[in-house]
């Protein structure tokens, strides 16, 4: 991430400076640049000249003292608080008073980061994702006590970077992986009651719903292990919150270690890295598709079931985000769009499916299964018109 980060830096035309613990470390990186420069501009992303000009914008050091003189610093240390706050303890006597330093985390909160540092205020989160060359989305957090220069100036150099900055306040996965949550775990509650199997789930949310891959699909891609680390992080710091009570198939799996395609056996079986599955057919139509004879011809009798349970959740999750004033509703539709590549943003799946027919499926969902489909406010009001 850190060498991404310094790529699509240098790109902008900022000065970068990429620090690291170790002279091997710090040439992994550099080198891991090289190639991103060199892959980018043989895939026309860039211009051979541009990629030489960004390199020659990259300094490399492993003294941390080399960045005494940047006015933003961006750390992407292992996903450990107290290697974090160590490492922004050292940044904030390193770096001048009017540096601004984010933290690239995913998971952690960044108003526990800024705790142990002088001058929290100066500290924000800027999550990157995935690889940086190739995603939009930069999620700019605002921990307790971040102030708007420095939320202001790290959207800034985002948008310097080519990226798409949102907006949105310290909790528990931000926006995008917090609202890609129902995703999977919706998914996974299906599969154990029985609604479909994994393979005919993931069909239907291509088909139907217009995603690349399905949740299993993408689970495997992520790695069992990883999504059910969230997972489980997602409820322990929510303090058993319903919606987000992890799957005991995660469990079973990780414990037998099918943990995706890194081991070759996850929900699919993958063999020398060939696909699993044949070219699904061309829809020609607008989705998310929930009209339910439309949805039944293109994926199945199953499809309706699975797409207006898929669709009830997420925009239920996507309303308790806005209610709470997590983010905008705009910057939620973008998280989506962009963090997943999902054709529509959460809240448009509840606008394309109907506020009352989400309603409906989960009050009727609450009553059979708990309160994991409790509605929203926001959803309530809504369904009200």
């Amino acid at each position: 991430m850190g060498a991404g980060i310094a790529q699509i830096a240098a790109l902008g035309g900022y000065e970068t400076f990429l620090y690291e613990i170790d002279e091997k470390q710090l040439e992994r990186g550099l080198e891991m640049v090289r190639n991103g420069m060199r892959r980018g501009a043989e895939r026309g992303r860039w211009s051979e000249t541009e990629a030489d000009d960004a390199l020659e914008r990259l300094r490399t050091d492993t003294l941390i003292e080399f960045l005494r003189d940047c006015d933003l610093v961006i750390e992407a240390a292992p996903e450990d608080l107290d290697l974090k706050r160590n490492l922004f303890d050292r940044l904030a006597m390193v770096c001048g008073p009017e540096a601004v330093l984010a933290s690239n985390t995913s998971s952690l909160s960044v108003t526990a980061i800024a705790s142990a540092a002088p001058e929290p205020q100066r500290i924000v989160g800027m999550h990157f994702f995935n690889p940086p060359a190739l995603m939009q989305l930069v999620e700019v957090v605002a921990g307790d006590e971040s102030d708007e220069p420095a939320l202001e100036r790290a959207t800034e150099v985002a948008r310097g970077m080519g990226r798409t900055p949102i907006r949105t306040r310290d909790s528990v996965g931000f926006v995008a992986n917090r609202c890609v949550r129902p995703f999977f775990l919706e998914s996974l509650r299906m599969l154990a009651e029985g609604v479909a199997r994994h393979d005919e789930i993931d069909r239907i949310v291509r088909l139907g719903a217009g995603l690349r891959m399905g949740p299993f699909e993408l689970m495997d891609l992520i790695g069992i292990d990883v999504n059910f680390a969230v997972a489980r992080s997602f409820w322990e710091q929510s303090f058993g919150e319903p919606r987000w009570r992890p799957s005991p198939i995660h469990e079973r799996m990780v414990a037998s270690g099918r943990l995706g395609r890194k081991t070759g056996h996850g929900f699919y079986t993958y063999e020398k890295g060939e696909p699993h599955r044949p070219r699904d057919p061309d829809v020609g139509a607008e989705r998310p598709i929930f009209v339910e004879d439309e949805l039944e011809e293109i994926a199945g009798p199953n499809a309706p079931a699975v797409l207006t349970r898929l669709g009830s959740t997420i925009a239920n999750e996507a309303c308790f985000a806005l209610g709470e004033q997590v983010a905008s509703e705009a910057d939620i539709n973008t998280a989506m769009r962009l963090g997943y590549n999902w054709p529509i943003g959460s809240l448009e799946w509840g606008e394309r499916l109907g506020w009352s027919r989400a309603l409906g499926v989960l009050e009727e969902l609450r009553e059979l299964q708990g309160e994991a489909y409790r509605p929203a406010q926001l959803l309530r009001e809504r369904a009200r018109g």
